[in-house]
């Protein structure tokens, strides 16, 4: 199916707004059949994100010069559009658990440490390329309540911005081998197995640091048939 000029997801590779066994989605989800509303300059072109009004952070394994606890990552990748095409100036912010599978935040009451020198957030911006990089600390597994015993496998949130605040897609990374992927609502909630492994980053070892940090290789690809699985994404939309 063809929406302008690109295609649509397939049916089944972007996860339903409601999914049952992903239990907080029976409060979040919209209650009507979406409708389309025309998009005004405001909404196409502001604000701009600009690397001197929002600085890249791409180190996160450090804070005051002083390392984080955890396993050392590098992860890159490049975000492309539905026919390979790179996509420069995509504003990518990142949050993540630390080592021990805590956020850095006040309602996150996990029984688990904090670490003094992890706040587990980045930002950083696709190169001409579309092309992008940081260096971060592997996260660790947190219980979250969403049934007995449920807890959340390895993974780091992304959120990336087009040119403006209403073009935004939010898609979470996870690591290969990880036994919990199976077990996961918010993983699960992609019907499709080829799609779902579309979140799962590669490991790399042209991108390893000898002897310093283990690489991922994470793609994007914004819409069309091969799509990375985004959340709250509406069945058909791009």
């Amino acid at each position: 199916m063809i929406e302008g000029d690109y295609l649509l997801p397939e049916p089944g590779t972007q996860p339903p707004n409601d999914a049952p066994d992903y239990r907080s989605t029976a409060l979040r989800h919209p209650a009507f059949k979406p409708i389309r509303v025309p998009q005004t300059i405001t909404e196409l072109s502001a604000p701009r994100f600009s690397r001197a009004h929002y600085p890249s952070n791409i180190d996160i394994s450090r804070m005051n010069g002083r390392a984080a606890v955890g396993e050392r990552i590098i992860v890159a990748g490049r975000v492309t559009d539905e026919n390979g095409r790179p996509v420069p100036n995509v504003m990518i912010e990142l949050w993540q658990a630390n080592a021990a599978g805590r956020y850095d935040h006040d309602r996150d009451q996990h029984d688990a440490p904090l670490d003094p020198n992890f706040h587990g957030t980045g930002r950083l911006f696709t190169d001409d390329d579309g092309c992008y990089r940081f260096q971060s600390i592997k996260p660790g597994a947190y219980p979250w309540r969403n049934h007995h015993n449920a807890w959340r496998p390895n993974h780091i949130h992304y959120s990336l911005f087009g040119s403006g605040f209403a073009q935004r897609l939010v898609t979470q990374m996870y690591f290969p081998g990880d036994p919990l992927l199976a077990l996961d609502p918010i993983y699960q909630a992609t019907p499709d197995a080829a799609a779902r492994d579309r979140l799962i980053a590669r490991f790399t070892l042209d991108l390893t640091m000898p002897e310093y940090a283990l690489g991922y290789r994470f793609d994007v690809v914004l819409r069309g048939r091969a799509a990375t699985p985004f959340e709250e994404a509406d069945d058909g939309a791009p």
